[in-house]
């Protein structure tokens, strides 16, 4: 299978995705190479090859949509990522994480049904391979702290405020 890929400059830096031939998004981030993306979807739905197209469509819209302050533009863009039950319904769950209103990890693991398993939301967050489109960047600590964010804690806090005052 053959995935399509591009890059679009965001005022944090070049962004990422990777698409799936049905239009779901299988990984995206912050960077221009899309061989740190691919080794993030699950072995299921990893692509053999990625192909380099200027535009991908509503994904691209979507992304564009958003940085210039269409907060809700990722929300109808599908995303496919595979592993245990756990883990897709939580990410399912962060896709329910409104813009603005970020939530710590103990109410994150709340919502997606295990209120004693932060650890676990926590993976889910770190396991992510759709940014953006799958907000674990809206999930912080107890303290209100940032904590982790593959892709750099000023990425993770460029988004929070400007979701924050796109509001």
């Amino acid at each position: 299978m053959t995935s399509t890929c591009s890059t679009l400059t965001t005022p944090t830096g070049p962004f990422t995705a990777v698409v799936d031939t049905d239009g779901a998004v299988l990984a995206s981030g912050w960077t221009a190479d899309v061989d740190q993306l691919v080794p993030l979807i699950h072995p299921s739905l990893r692509p053999a090859t990625t192909r380099e197209v200027g535009d991908l469509g509503a994904v691209s819209a979507a992304i564009a949509r958003y940085h210039d302050g269409d907060l809700d533009a990722v929300d109808a863009v599908p995303v496919r990522q595979r592993s245990g039950a756990f883990l897709e319904q939580a990410w399912e769950v962060l896709r329910t994480v409104p813009a603005g209103a970020p939530v710590s990890y103990t109410e994150y693991a709340a919502k997606a049904g295990r209120p004693a398993a932060v650890r676990a939301a926590a993976s889910a967050c770190a396991r992510n391979a759709a940014a953006l489109f799958v907000p674990c960047h809206r999930i912080l600590r107890n303290d209100g702290s940032l904590g982790g964010f593959r892709w750099g804690l000023p990425v993770k806090r460029w988004l929070l405020d400007h979701e924050a005052n796109g509001r």
